[in-house]
């Protein structure tokens, strides 16, 4: 819309004729006649004078756009917000879940190493071994709990096993230690 037609449509808005609309930004009836017909235009003065009696701003009256770019601006900040704002939520949820699992992690694996998978940890092994050398034979029980019996063994034997060979805390180790002392002294264990 042109500034004439602007003016025009603005002062029939306000009720005002183009003679009392003169008398009050200091112009004559034919300069406002002329400024609606677009014979001439206002100065920067008369513009400003204009705008306040026309309650508008100069922008408006000379139809710059700044409204829609404004609009525009407002409407693009506010969509980058909403970007923001759910790009926040998904990594607070993230977060959240990571929390838990991590919770529930440290939870199961405290339980699982407290019970050792359901088995009692006070559980004591126990092997008995039936060996003979020198014609003699000899059931020696051996426990992980530091039970250790050897029916028929000479308090030598026994010394010698449990110094050397027996270690209650590997029971396994200890059965492969004593079948090896019989097999090395020509006896035989099952």
């Amino acid at each position: 819309m042109k500034l004439g037609e602007k003016i025009f449509e603005l002062r029939k808005k306000c009720g005002l004729s183009q003679e009392q609309l003169g008398e009050k930004i200091n112009v004559t009836r034919q300069t406002i006649s002329n400024w609606e017909l677009g014979e001439t235009s206002p100065n920067p003065e008369q513009l400003k004078l204009l705008s306040k009696e026309l309650n508008v701003s100069i922008d408006e009256l000379l139809d710059n756009d700044i409204h829609s770019v404004l609009i525009e601006k407002v409407s693009n900040t506010e969509k980058l917000a909403g970007l923001v704002l759910r790009v926040l939520k998904c990594l607070g949820v993230i977060f959240i879940i990571v929390l838990i699992i991590d919770i529930a992690s440290l939870i199961l694996f405290t339980y699982v190493k407290d019970n050792k998978g359901g088995v009692d940890v006070n559980m004591t092994q126990e092997v008995e071994l039936q060996c003979s050398m020198d014609e003699k034979d000899f059931i020696i029980t051996i426990g992980s709990d530091g039970y250790f019996n050897c029916s028929n063994c000479s308090k030598e034997l026994q010394k010698d096993l449990k110094d050397n060979y027996i270690d209650f805390g590997d029971i396994d180790k200890t059965t492969n230690n004593v079948i090896k002392y019989f097999k090395d002294n020509n006896g035989i264990c099952d």
